[in-house]
C-alpha cells in the first residue's frame, strides 16, 4: 500500500457505510470523522496500522463494536457482490477445527449438564449435528449450565436452534432483526422440531457470561433471560447487538458495517452499548463454581433419584 491508496479506502469506506449503516444519521458522523481524519493526516499507508486508525475512529463517534475495518494477514479472495462461498468455505474449515463450537459437552457430578460453546455459534448448517448430538447426550440430565464466557458472536439460526431445545414444541419468539434502511423486521421463533432429544422447558438453565461475551452468545443469553428460561451468572457482557455485513476495500482490509439491529418481541430493547447484566453478578472466573452450586441445590430441592448424589456434590464443593 501506498499513501496514495489511502484516500481511495477512505472513500470506498465512506461510501460502503452511507450505503449500507442501519442509522442514517449515525453513517453521516461516521462519514465526516473519516473525512476529518483523512485531512488531518490521521491515517498511515500501512494496512494493519490504517485498519486500526479508521476502526478507532468510526467507533469514537458510533460506539458500534460491529463497525470496523479488519486486517486481514492473507489477502482476501476476490468475490462479487452477495457471493459468499470463499466466506462460507472459511467458516466451515473453522468449525470443522473447533467441533462446531462445541467445547465441551459434560456430565457433571450430580446429574447437572454443562455444554461450552466457543469461539462462536456456527451456522445451524454447519453445526447443527455437533449442537444436536451435544443436546441429546445432556437431555436427560436435571439442570444445565450454557458456558458462553468465551463465544465471541455467531449466527442468529444457531441461537433459535439452541433455544429450541430448551422449549417445547410449542413455537415461542424471540429476538428479531430490524433492518436499517427499509424498516423491515424479520422475527425469530424456536423450532417445533429439533433433531435428537430437547432439555425441554420445565428444569433449571444457567447461562455463564464474561465481558468477552459478544454479539450471538448475548443475544443467546439475552432471549433465555428475558424469557425467564435461564438465570444469568457472571459479568455483563460486550454490548453488540447489531447484524453485520462485510465488504473488501482492498486485499487486506475489509469494512464490517452494521445492517439491522436486534429486537426484542416483548419491549423492543437489544444490549447494543449495555451488554447483557447478569442475574446473578460474580467474577467470570468462579461463574462456572456459582452456577453449579445453584444448580445442585435445584436438584436436591427436587428429589428424586439424582438427589443423593447432588447433595454429595454440594458438599464436596
Amino acid at each position: 500500500m501506498s499513501q496514495a491508496d489511502v484516500p481511495r479506502i477512505v472513500a470506498d469506506v465512506r461510501a460502503l457505510i452511507e450505503a449500507h449503516y442501519l442509522d442514517p444519521a449515525t453513517a453521516a458522523g461516521a462519514a465526516r470523522v473519516l473525512a476529518d481524519g483523512l485531512s488531518a493526516g490521521r491515517y498511515p499507508a500501512e494496512a494493519a496500522a490504517l485498519a486500526s486508525a479508521i476502526t478507532a475512529d468510526l467507533q469514537s463517534v458510533t460506539g458500534d463494536q460491529h463497525l470496523r475495518l479488519l486486517y486481514h494477514a492473507e489477502p482476501l479472495a476476490r468475490r462479487a457482490p452477495g457471493d459468499d462461498a470463499e466466506e462460507w468455505a472459511a467458516m466451515a474449515r473453522w468449525a470443522a477445527q473447533t467441533c462446531g463450537g462445541v467445547a465441551c459437552a459434560q456430565r457433571l457430578a450430580g446429574h447437572v449438564g454443562y455444554l461450552d460453546m466457543q469461539p462462536v455459534l456456527f451456522p445451524a448448517a454447519l453445526s447443527g449435528e455437533a449442537v444436536a448430538a451435544a443436546m441429546t447426550l445432556l437431555a436427560g440430565t436435571c439442570a444445565l449450565l450454557i458456558d458462553l464466557r468465551q463465544c465471541r458472536g455467531g449466527e442468529p439460526a444457531m441461537v433459535t436452534f439452541l433455544a429450541s431445545y430448551l422449549h417445547g414444541h410449542q413455537p415461542v419468539q424471540l429476538s428479531g432483526l430490524r433492518e436499517g434502511h427499509h424498516g423491515r423486521l424479520t422475527q425469530a421463533w424456536t423450532l417445533p422440531y429439533v433433531p435428537g432429544q430437547r432439555f425441554g422447558p420445565d428444569k433449571p438453565v444457567y447461562v455463564l457470561t464474561s465481558s468477552a461475551t459478544f454479539s450471538g452468545g448475548e443475544q443467546l443469553a439475552f432471549d433465555l433471560q428475558q424469557l425467564g428460561r435461564a438465570k444469568i451468572v457472571g459479568e455483563r457482557t460486550r454490548g453488540g447487538a447489531h447484524a453485520r455485513e462485510g465488504f473488501t476495500v482492498h486485499p487486506h482490509l475489509e469494512v464490517t458495517i452494521s445492517t439491522a439491529a436486534a429486537v426484542s418481541p416483548r419491549d423492543g430493547s437489544n444490549w447494543e452499548g449495555t451488554g447483557v447484566s447478569p442475574d446473578i453478578p460474580t467474577a467470570a472466573a468462579v461463574a462456572q463454581d456459582t452456577a453449579y452450586r445453584l444448580a445442585l441445590q435445584q436438584v436436591i430441592a427436587a428429589g428424586g433419584p439424582a438427589a443423593g448424589e447432588a447433595r454429595t456434590a454440594l458438599e464436596a464443593a
